[in-house]
């Protein structure tokens, strides 16, 4: 049986260091203890000037390279899972394509916000699964939410920021690791709660959608708190009947790093402990479509991944968009 398994990780974070007491100056109040107690945010990276979502995509991309022992020429597949592109148009992912020097790779860009890097993964897999002149396929989550905060905003300033991850997913024949199953889901009534609605056809950017910010990520309205974590259960809950399998078997859960109790929740809802799901949002902020991708690889950095680890991925963001995927290492 072809599948799809992965061989190895990259991540990369810039090296400007925004710590909390950076907001408590912007702001003009103490938002460090209320990040600290409710979220446990105490710092985040940005872009410097000049820095870009390509530039963060092709640091993770070499690093994962590197880690595979493969040549960019390697490469038959590079998919780049953002919001927050190179351009409207052309993708970010030919940018990075171009850079790496992956002159026999195909490329194309997912959006579909945070929940963007596992639709990219689960691309990926079927490209790999269907098609075999596909091997070596890239899967990079990136992020620079950064250029697009207000910086008067507390909802939005103190827990956007940028980063990226990599993942390149090889094909095998085997029957037991890999790909094991996915599943994407919308809930498209909530297109309009958040987002960055200047810059596209239907809003245009312009004086006017300048002076009301439509420029720059929005909360339009506040989403039901219960929302991520009962959507996280049901997923993993379906994964599991799929491969035949329960919470309790899986080693590890990487889920959208946008709120912690959040993930706390679900892992209650599952009758698993909280360890169970690594967490990077304390030193990295939220890193959006690259949030899991960049925890996948910090747990990897930590040696706590080995083989045959079962693994899900559950990511969630504006639309709201669903995804989900079980790995086994």
């Amino acid at each position: 049986m072809r599948n799809a398994v992965i061989l190895s990780t990259g991540a990369y974070a810039p090296e400007r260091v925004i710590p909390n007491s950076y907001f408590n100056e912007l702001l003009g109040e103490d938002v460090d203890a209320w990040l600290r107690e409710n979220v446990e945010i105490y710092e985040r990276r940005w872009c410097k000037e000049g820095e870009s979502t390509a530039d963060l995509s092709e640091h993770a991309a070499r690093q994962a390279l590197e880690r595979a022992g493969l040549h960019p020429r390697d490469l038959d597949l590079i998919i780049v899972s953002t919001d927050t592109p190179e351009y409207v148009s052309p993708s970010t992912a030919s940018v990075v394509e171009h850079r790496l020097g992956a002159e026999n790779a195909g490329t194309f860009d997912v959006n579909t916000a945070c929940a963007g890097f596992v639709t990219a993964l689960d691309i990926g897999s079927k490209y790999i699964r269907a098609d075999d002149q596909y091997n070596y396929v890239m899967v990079i989550g990136a992020y620079a939410m950064s250029k697009y905060l207000n910086m008067g905003d507390k909802k939005t300033v103190t827990l956007f920021a940028d980063g990226a991850g990599a993942v390149i997913l090889k094909a095998e024949d085997t029957k037991e690791r890999g790909f094991l199953a996915s599943e994407l889901l919308s809930e498209g009534q909530y297109h309009d709660w958040m987002g960055i609605y200047a810059g596209g056809t239907f809003r245009p950017v312009s004086a006017e959608a300048i002076s009301q910010n439509e420029h720059l990520l929005q909360f339009v309205k506040k989403f039901p708190k219960e929302l991520n974590p009962e959507i996280w259960t049901q997923m993993v809950e379906r994964l599991c009947q799929r491969i035949h399998t329960t919470p309790d078997e899986a080693d590890h859960f990487f889920i959208t790093q946008i709120n912690i109790n959040s993930i706390r929740e679900t892992m209650d809802k599952l009758g698993q402990p909280h360890e169970k799901a690594h967490t990077v949002m304390h030193y990295y902020g939220y890193t959006g479509s690259a949030c899991i991708p960049m925890a996948f690889n910090d747990a990897w950095e930590k040696g706590k991944l080995n083989a045959g680890d079962l693994v899900f991925f559950i990511g969630s963001g504006g639309g709201l968009a669903f995804a989900s995927a079980a790995f086994r290492l």
